[in-house]
């Protein structure tokens, strides 16, 4: 069984509303009964049974949470994948010889277990330098019916990707820039259009976009070789965003 290094990003913030909803404005910090978001995040992790280092990116508020339950805290940076990137840093510095694949989790998945950690990495290709869980609308929908969720039409069927990353350090480290590229226009329309073309565009608009075609996009994109892991957990793909989110999970969990 392989073990391997985590990185947990854990700088996101929440709305005003949301925030004065649950106390604080850090979505790791948000309360579930008696464990944080960030607790729960860390708790799975340590379930695997083959984790070396769990790393914490984030504020201070919120590295001063993770530091009894990580056994690395750093600042945050200036983005999402800057704070993964801080944490490969760290790791490359502080390793000897290669890094090899890290599993990076974001802080926000309040069903998240350990097995569904170890599920989604051993069905993860060792050939791919970058491997996202990938999710069916009907496995979604069963686990957490009635939940809010955005997915993608695709021929195979409508999908949505899951939040935990198993990835190549080293390739990582230098597709940065096309990672920042990706990430700074996630929420602008004309931005990812101008990324992604004008066939990828199409072909999404007539609903004639095939897993493949994502796959060879983002591998273009990322500059290295992704894939998607078909039917991977859906705990992976219900993160809090949203009030609506939590309001949903709290429901769930008999809250």
């Amino acid at each position: 069984m392989i073990a391997f290094d985590a990185i947990v990003p854990a700088g996101g913030t929440i709305d005003d509303a949301f925030a004065a909803e649950v106390g604080t404005p850090y979505k790791a910090l948000v309360r579930f009964g008696d464990a944080t978001l960030l607790q729960l995040i860390l708790g799975a992790i340590r379930e695997t049974g083959r984790v070396k280092r769990i790393l914490v990116i984030g504020p201070k508020a919120v590295q001063e949470h993770a530091r009894p339950l990580a056994d690395v805290v750093l600042d945050e940076g200036t983005s999402g994948p800057d704070n993964i990137l801080r944490g490969i840093v760290y790791l490359r510095e502080n390793t000897a010889g290669s890094l090899g694949k890290v599993l990076v989790v974001t802080s926000d998945l309040p069903f998240l277990t350990g097995d569904t950690l170890n599920r989604f990495v051993d069905s993860c290709r060792s050939d791919m330098d970058f491997s996202v869980p990938l999710i069916g609308r009907p496995a979604f929908e069963a686990a957490f019916p009635g939940a809010p969720a955005t997915f993608v039409p695709l021929r195979e069927g409508s999908v949505t990707t899951g939040c935990a990353y198993y990835v190549d350090a080293d390739v990582l480290e230098r597709g940065r820039a096309h990672i920042e590229a990706v990430f700074q226009n996630r929420k602008s329309k004309f931005g990812m259009a101008k990324l992604l073309g004008l066939p990828f565009v199409w072909k999404f608009l007539t609903k004639s976009l095939r897993l493949p075609d994502i796959e060879h996009k983002a591998s273009q994109l990322l500059g290295c070789r992704g894939a998607a892991v078909p039917d991977s957990p859906p705990e992976l793909a219900f993160d809090i965003d949203y009030v609506d989110d939590y309001r949903y999970a709290r429901s769930r969990m008999g809250l």
